[in-house]
């Protein structure tokens, strides 16, 4: 796949020129494996016995795994930030392949710009150090380099990403589709076009297993220039469109056939409260819905700011959204936490019985509504 292929607007040659001294092959992000790191039950159940986050994360994992032991339960993965362009991607990969999420509710950053760009090929890269200080972020910029934090990414590649992502909306239907159907359209077309070429994708292997996906600020990422670029192309002429009341209507639907449900947030801002909302959601539609039966999630933002990333679970509870007897909060950097909550459960095995939910197909067989 070529940038003349895709049409893709060029930039100056002055941003194309010297990018391997930024981007090279030496200093690619590599995603941590957690399913060969055994060693991580020790450390984490060693926690309990410590205090402060140490503490706070061990009950994490436990409540994590008795998520897992509890077969009819429904777990919700959800994701903000930057997580997959920081290496977490194959932890992500390896819940989806283990039947350890059912459904997953994500920033479009981590899906579109993070995981689709990496299944068209395209890589991520560490920073040099000073780097980090912003002072060559002009420089940076004269290369079409984009800086995420240490990370760094091809500003040309991306575009083609975006250039990609038009393309899949042109093939489909005219008419109004949810973010869920949207991403599965995009694992369809790397199904068509030989599959993601990197050894995982999260995108790739929810579409292989009927594991939805929920953007739901899905114009905020790659996809949104491909929806504005696919309206512009079309003019008055019907067009394919995003339909954020469909996101949340599907995802009340899942949680309106399994009464019990349980929630590993990764950060917090729209997926978390998207996916805590669920349950009001329910209600409104006329069930009595029970609370979300386990909830955690990881951050690291401050509860005294009334910012919802730092919403107290327990203040979800006030809400009716979370069950206060397996919550808990762990204060701590995703990239730190993650890696062991997540590695203890796969090691805990607790996930041996549960069996594929394929909640996209259950959507895709689920009238919409009217």
């Amino acid at each position: 796949m070529t940038q003349r292929q895709l049409n893709v607007t060029p930039l100056k040659a002055s941003q194309t020129s010297n990018k391997s001294k930024f981007l090279n092959s030496t200093n690619l992000v590599k995603h941590i494996d957690i399913t060969a790191m055994p060693g991580i039950v020790a450390l984490v159940e060693s926690f309990a016995h410590l205090a402060y986050s140490s503490r706070d994360l061990h009950r994490a994992a436990d409540i994590y795994d008795r998520m897992l032991r509890d077969t009819g339960c429904g777990v919700i993965l959800t994701l903000a930030g930057s997580v997959v362009s920081a290496g977490m991607k194959k932890v992500f990969v390896d819940l989806v392949r283990n039947n350890m999420v059912d459904a997953i509710v994500s920033t479009g950053a981590n899906i579109i710009d993070q995981d689709f760009f990496e299944a068209l090929g395209f890589r991520h890269y560490i920073a040099d150090e000073q780097l980090k200080s912003g002072l060559y972020d002009n420089e940076l910029r004269d290369h079409a380099i984009d800086r995420i934090y240490d990370t760094l990414i091809d500003e040309e590649e991306l575009r083609v990403c975006d250039e990609t992502t038009k393309i899949v909306f042109d093939e489909l239907e005219p008419g109004a589709y949810s973010s869920r159907q949207l991403i599965n359209a995009l694992g369809e077309y790397l199904e068509r076009n030989g599959g993601p070429k990197c050894d995982d994708s999260l995108i790739y292997e929810c579409y292989k297993r009927g594991v939805p996906i929920f953007v739901p600020a899905f114009s905020d990422c790659s996809a949104g220039f491909g929806l504005i670029a696919h309206a512009a192309a079309r003019g008055d002429q019907p067009r394919t469109i995003w339909d954020g009341g469909k996101d949340f209507y599907e995802l009340t639907q899942l949680k309106m056939k399994v009464d019990d449900t349980g929630i590993f947030m990764v950060g917090g801002g729209v997926p978390k409260n998207f996916t805590q909302d669920i349950v009001v959601a329910a209600e409104v539609l006329g069930m009595d819905a029970p609370m979300h039966k386990y909830a955690i999630q990881v951050t690291v933002a401050d509860v005294r700011d009334g910012a919802l990333s730092s919403s107290t679970l327990k203040e979800a509870s006030s809400w009716g959204k979370v069950s206060t007897t397996f919550e808990q909060m762990v204060y701590s950097e995703a990239t730190l936490a993650l890696p062991l909550i997540a590695g203890y459960a796969y090691h805990k095995q607790g996930w041996k019985a549960r069996k594929s939910r394929r909640w996209n197909q259950v959507l895709d067989q689920t009238p919409a509504a009217v």
